[in-house]
């Protein structure tokens, strides 16, 4: 038995699986208490705040969405204000313990479903599937937690109901990314996807689920007329696109905090502030071309619907799908997702953790090592990013380090289409 062997056997068995949930207790029990740490000492609280007040508004009966300083200060959907209302009860306190205790759940359970997802059951034990997916997305777990950001929680909702579909349990699926985006609307991509691949029960019932969250939910604590008024005031003060904004974020929509393709593409292809803040400042540009704001939507455009075309090329059909392809779809749909949503700041990147968690296995399985050709450069970007935050941040690093992943995970669900295809046709040729 080799080296490699003993290793491998040694980092697999059930005692270094204990040493890793024990790292994990500390690394939350960590994570957890900076945040209530700050409180205590009455430090800023970063969003923990806006999420308390957020839940007095509602259960003083309130408006939700009003204007502060130009733009709403609350922006998520309803749904998610009748959550906060419930733990704000808590006190500040209260609520914030509430909420990294969530955090800390949602991490393991992403972990624990990526790992699923990515090893095929079988496989899910390798403590490599745990170890390196989440050491490289560490420092945006971190963000979840400084900021009080839900990017976790989304996340695991997710993976379960991708772990959901595989079990073709479909109405658990569609209801699960219909709380996910009761909490942050993201459901069209969704949709398509299912769209496409013909969950006809998953896409009703994550419409219908959806519904019943904006409208019926809080009829009982704000009425249907306020509840209509809720989403209707949401929906006027979210879905804006113009030259100067992205929904109801003025000072970020553009700047180097926003990696998405929209934000990217502005700020590189038009003369727009890359770093706009409400205060004073020396406006900061990097633009490498002045193109009109339609040109650039054109492009915007053009390009999303490129990576769409790739993604759906790349599919196999129904009747050749594996649990490898499918863990490697299931990534491709967040990377997906990760890049054409107009707002899409560095604590969503913890989504990264399954398209890594998928790059380890076949890495591990020795299968893929033509991935690395484009994880590296990937891993490269986001290191440096780590270094000059601001400075990569500028010029899209976060942007371009989810393409290269999304470019090499596609070029292997493509080469796993092709080996399925061939398998088929050396079968049919033997009978």
């Amino acid at each position: 038995m080799t080296w490699r062997s003993n290793l491998k056997r040694r980092l697999n068995s059930s005692a270094d699986l204990r040493v890793l949930l024990l790292l994990f207790l500390v690394t939350a029990i960590v994570f957890s208490a900076l945040p209530l740490l700050r409180y205590f000492r009455g430090h800023t609280l970063f969003d923990y705040k806006l999420w308390y007040e957020t839940g007095q508004h509602v259960l003083a009966g309130h408006e939700i969405y009003f204007f502060r300083s130009g733009k709403y200060d609350f922006m998520y959907p309803p749904p998610c204000a009748l959550f906060l209302a419930g733990a704000s009860v808590l006190g500040q306190g209260g609520l914030i313990l509430l909420l990294v205790a969530i955090n800390s759940a949602a991490w393991f359970f992403s972990a624990r479903l990526s790992a699923i997802l990515a090893g095929c059951r079988t496989g899910a034990k390798n403590v490599w599937l745990y170890v390196i997916p989440n050491l490289l997305v560490i420092v945006y777990i971190w963000s979840s937690y400084h900021l009080g950001q839900p990017s976790l929680v989304l996340l695991a909702l997710m993976l379960a109901a991708f772990v959901a579909l595989h079990a073709d349990r479909e109405i658990l699926a569609g209801g699960l990314i219909a709380v996910a985006a009761a909490i942050k609307a993201f459901p069209i991509l969704a949709i398509i996807y299912l769209l496409y691949r013909r969950y006809w029960t998953a896409a009703a019932s994550l419409v219908v689920i959806l519904v019943f969250l904006i409208l019926i939910v809080p009829a009982p604590l704000r009425g249907f007329e306020q509840a209509w008024r809720d989403i209707r005031k949401w929906s006027a003060g979210m879905l804006i696109y113009s030259e100067a904004k992205v929904g109801q974020r003025p000072m970020r929509s553009y700047t180097w905090k926003n990696q998405s393709l929209i934000g990217v593409s502005n700020r590189l292809l038009r003369h727009a502030d890359a770093d706009a803040a409400s205060a004073p400042h020396t406006p900061v540009y990097v633009n490498v071309a002045d193109l009109k704001f339609s040109t650039v939507n054109m492009i915007v455009i053009s390009f999303a619907l490129a990576l769409g075309f790739v993604f759906i090329t790349v599919m196999p059909s129904s009747d050749r799908r594996t649990a490898q392809s499918d863990a490697i779809e299931f990534a491709l749909l967040l990377l997906l997702m990760l890049m054409v949503t107009p707002l899409s700041f560095g604590y969503l990147y913890s989504w990264l953790m399954l398209p890594f968690a998928v790059v380890t296995q076949r890495v591990l399985c020795g299968q893929a090592f033509a991935i690395l050709w484009w994880c590296l450069p990937a891993l490269t970007l986001l290191a440096v990013g780590l270094l000059f935050p601001r400075g990569t941040q500028l010029y899209g690093n976060t942007f371009f380090a989810t393409l290269l992943v999304f470019v090499g995970l596609s070029i292997e669900l493509w080469r796993l289409k092709q080996q399925a295809a061939h398998s088929q046709t050396a079968g049919g040729s033997i009978h």
